[in-house]
């Protein structure tokens, strides 16, 4: 078969820029088959300029079979990739490993496993599922930093007895083939090339642009600061948080934004593992991470793994952290989701955030409910205790918040932020000598 022609050739091709795409190890064939081409297909190109690496699982040569010949030309991809720090793609579609190989076969995913393993944290690897993914296979696809899903196309299982595959999030979820194509390339355009990329872009917008957020959250809410409006959400599955990709006066940030109209915003177990991924991944490859509170708290499904989990994607994250409180941040809710506390280099907060350790009203229910009485109502004992213990000044003067900020200049005090960050190093930059008075 026409290697030009067959599912995989269109597959790969339609990933890069038109004319792009040249092809390696096209002519590696099985061992003592001669007529048999293996079923991946490899090679390089450019997307939107910039440098990328792809394999094909063709489900046209024998429904992709995994074999020998295929690991050892996806080895020769992972070598150029790595030694030329770009990104590397990755299209899933095979029925599984080519039987009659016996256990080379088996090896062969071994060495599958051990390219990706290598090529962690240096280059991105996005993973694209264009149909069947089994076994092996998904265990090597769950190994890579994002994935695209096809609804109604992709099947995702390791074994056949058992095809209901309940840990399945993919981080970017589509309807069609071709928005799947365009979202890898969207990805592969905004992101570094390698762990030393400086994914800065010409925005076009005014850094200083004055917005617009009241009474937004969530998604809305990034999309009136970031970038001429353009924001790449990863993990879509509803929750109380909003992760994803956006562009701040040209600089690369990893977004977490509570949704204070999902459960009021409140971390649960699938807030805290998007979080904690893409925190993760932005940790990785250098790229500032950016948090904008509006949560009550913790949501009644919240357990100490997934706490555990979001504490610790913070606190160990060298990489740039930007958090601004807009709206609430009562309870767990602020010390977990970027505070000063767990790391962050600036904290703001908005003009008439509340910061609590409890909502008002539970507050005085809790401890001044002797405090109401004829002359005081509770709504004006809330509001004092409001003022005393739960404003943004309080915070402010505790050194938990760097500073307080208006709606309208908040766009530019996080561009502001991120260029004073863009050079952050771990630890102070080291000196030679010290001046001598003389």
């Amino acid at each position: 078969m026409d290697r030009n022609l067959s599912a995989g050739g269109r597959k790969i091709s339609s990933l890069f820029d038109a004319g792009t795409f040249v092809e390696i190890g096209a002519y590696i064939k099985r061992r003592g088959e001669a007529e048999a081409y293996d079923g991946v297909i490899c090679g390089y190109g450019s997307v939107s300029g910039k440098l990328a690496f792809a394999f094909v699982q063709d489900s046209d040569r024998t429904h992709g079979a995994f074999d020998e010949a295929g690991a050892r030309k996806i080895e020769m991809l992972y070598d150029m990739a790595i030694k030329n720090g770009a990104a590397v793609i990755g299209v899933f579609d095979s029925a599984g490993a080519y039987v009659a190989e016996g256990s080379a076969a088996l090896s062969a995913y071994g060495r599958f496993i051990s390219c990706v393993a290598r090529a962690s944290g240096v280059v991105p690897q996005i993973a694209l599922y264009d149909g069947l993914c089994t076994g092996l296979a998904l265990t090597v696809s769950n190994m890579f930093d994002l994935s695209v899903n096809v609804e109604g196309k992709s099947e995702l299982y390791l074994t056949a007895a058992n095809k209901e595959n309940k840990c399945f999030n993919p981080a970017i979820n589509v309807k069609s083939e071709e928005e799947a194509y365009a979202k890898v390339r969207e990805l592969v355009e905004i992101l570094p090339q390698n762990n030393m990329d400086d994914a800065s872009a010409m925005s076009g917008d005014d850094a200083s642009r004055e917005v617009s957020v009241e009474g937004a959250t969530g998604k809305a809410l990034v999309e009136a600061l970031c970038d001429n409006g353009a924001f790449t959400e990863i993990y879509a599955k509803e929750s109380g948080i909003v992760t994803g990709f956006a562009f701040f006066g040209g600089k690369l940030c990893g977004v977490v934004a509570s949704d204070n109209t999902c459960d009021a915003g409140k971390v649960g177990g699938i807030g805290a593992k998007k979080a904690a991924n893409l925190i993760s991944f932005c940790d990785r490859f250098g790229i500032s991470v950016l948090t904008l509170v509006d949560s009550e708290g913790l949501s009644d499904c919240a357990c100490g793994k997934c706490t555990a989990m979001i504490a610790s994607a913070y606190a160990n994250a060298t990489c740039p952290k930007v958090t601004v409180v807009v709206g609430k941040a009562y309870g767990a809710a602020f010390t977990l989701l970027g505070s000063k506390s767990l790391g962050a280099d600036i904290a703001l907060a908005l003009e008439g955030a509340v910061i609590s350790v409890m909502s008002p009203e539970s507050a005085v229910a809790f401890l001044l409910n002797d405090k109401i009485t004829a002359e005081k109502s509770r709504a004006e004992v809330e509001a004092e205790w409001s003022k005393k213990y739960a404003s943004a000044v309080c915070a402010a003067e505790n050194g938990d918040v760097d500073d307080i900020v208006d709606g309208a200049s908040l766009r530019a005090r996080i561009c502001s932020a991120l260029y004073m960050l863009a050079v952050k190093a771990d630890g102070a930059p080291e000196r030679k000598y010290a001046r001598t008075p003389l």
